[in-house]
């Protein structure tokens, strides 16, 4: 009976353990991922510095340098990127996002606010079929032929990018 409990009892050391360190390595690797900025084929723009990002995603510029507006989505609250764009851009809560975007309606600043993903392969669909469309993803995330800006002459993955998760 006491070898039966010793034998469970690293047993489950054991597991607990290896379970820990998947999480570790799991966390490491979200860690390191990058967010990319991706936007409508057709967008006439290659390239935004961090601050044309931040004023584009606080509404504070409204139109593409060709006329054709720019439509902001973002992921859902409980997506990674979400936090990250909150955190990096807006450097709000999730509480004062809202009151932001509220604050924005109510001035009749904007017509609406973000229009809200719930999974990638929505955003992607609408980023694709929305002209001057503009969204955050994960860079893992990305379908091949999106069309991804550089970011102060990065892309996602370089050295230096802005975005990193």
């Amino acid at each position: 009976m006491r070898t039966t409990r010793r034998f469970f009892v690293k047993l489950l050391t054991a597991i607990t353990i290896n379970s820990l360190l998947s999480l570790y390595c799991f966390a490491s690797q979200a860690g390191n991922q990058a967010l990319a900025i991706v936007v409508h084929p057709n967008t006439a723009v290659d390239e935004l510095s961090g601050e044309q990002v931040s004023r584009i995603f606080r509404a504070e510029q409204q139109f593409w340098p060709d006329n054709s507006r720019i439509t902001l989505l973002i992921r859902a609250p409980v997506s990674e990127a979400r936090t990250m764009v909150l955190d990096k851009i807006y450097q709000m809560s999730e509480p004062e996002y809202r009151k932001y975007w509220i604050s924005k309606m109510f001035k009749a600043e904007v017509a609406s606010g973000p229009k809200v993903m719930y999974s990638s392969g929505m955003a992607f669909s609408l980023v694709s079929a929305i002209p001057g469309a503009i969204i955050f993803v994960p860079h893992a995330n990305v379908p091949g032929g999106a069309k991804i800006l550089r970011i102060d002459g990065k892309l996602p993955g370089e050295p230096g990018y802005l975005y990193e998760m």
